[in-house]
């Protein structure tokens, strides 16, 4: 397929909630993480009373998770996904929230997210004495091959690692890892960026037109875009 038309098909590609499977065989990894954060939420979710999810997406995770415990409440704040996510998790009886500051103080007893960041403030604020607080998140320098390749500016929190993310909590346990991804062509690419809208701040196709014929040029004699994703979990209490 041509560079004109990828474009067109990327930038005109319908993308509700957070479901990418439309990246199948077109954006690769080449490993698993050692951990399983579905797993590690899921074993805690029997004695769980209240639980918060912050940064839900379009609720895809949390509603896989059902039976849910008695209160649940889940936060997100990227508008497109806000109705996608009460859609699917209110029928739940999840109520969903753009913000997680009106929440009241000590009401949780298990707080999880799923790769959005978070003031650990905030966590030690929400969480119930004893509760405990689940995380997967990716870390600023993930996929930072992407920006030098397109010759664009650094991620915004390219600071935001494990030690950010771990400041003032207790900690019980927590892993880095990484793997490689791979773009396999330009439309992919820059269907990505669209909704990773974050990872290059002033991203558009005009801006990077050149930088982006250059990579699509590569893709089309089989050298794809390689980048290393960077991932960190943790437990805390």
């Amino acid at each position: 397929m041509g560079y004109e038309k990828l474009i067109h098909e990327a930038l005109t590609t319908p993308f509700e909630g957070w479901d990418f499977t439309m990246f199948r065989g077109r954006v690769t990894d080449d490993g698993t993480l050692p951990w399983d954060y579905e797993h590690l939420v899921r074993d805690r979710l029997p004695k769980t009373k209240a639980l918060l999810d912050l940064g839900t997406g379009g609720g895809e995770l949390l509603a896989s998770l059902a039976p849910l415990p008695p209160r649940t409440t889940a936060t997100e704040s990227h508008p497109p996904n806000v109705p996608v996510a009460r859609r699917r998790l209110e029928p739940l009886g999840v109520e969903v929230a753009e913000s997680a500051t009106a929440l009241p103080d000590g009401s949780f007893d298990l707080v999880v997210s799923r790769h959005t960041a978070y003031d650990p403030r905030e966590i030690r604020r929400l969480l119930a004495p004893g509760g405990t607080f689940v995380t997967q998140q990716v870390a600023g320098r993930d996929l930072e091959e992407i920006n030098e390749a397109l010759g664009g500016p650094p991620h915004e929190d390219r600071d935001w690692d494990l030690t950010a993310a771990s400041a003032g909590l207790e900690v019980i346990w927590s892993q880095e890892a990484s793997f490689t991804t791979t773009f396999h062509d330009i439309g992919a690419l820059v269907l990505f960026l669209r909704v990773i809208s974050w990872q290059v701040p002033d991203f558009d196709v005009d801006t990077y037109s050149s930088r982006l014929r250059a990579l699509h040029a590569d893709m089309e004699r089989g050298r794809p875009l390689r980048a290393t994703a960077r991932r960190f979990a943790l437990l805390a209490q």
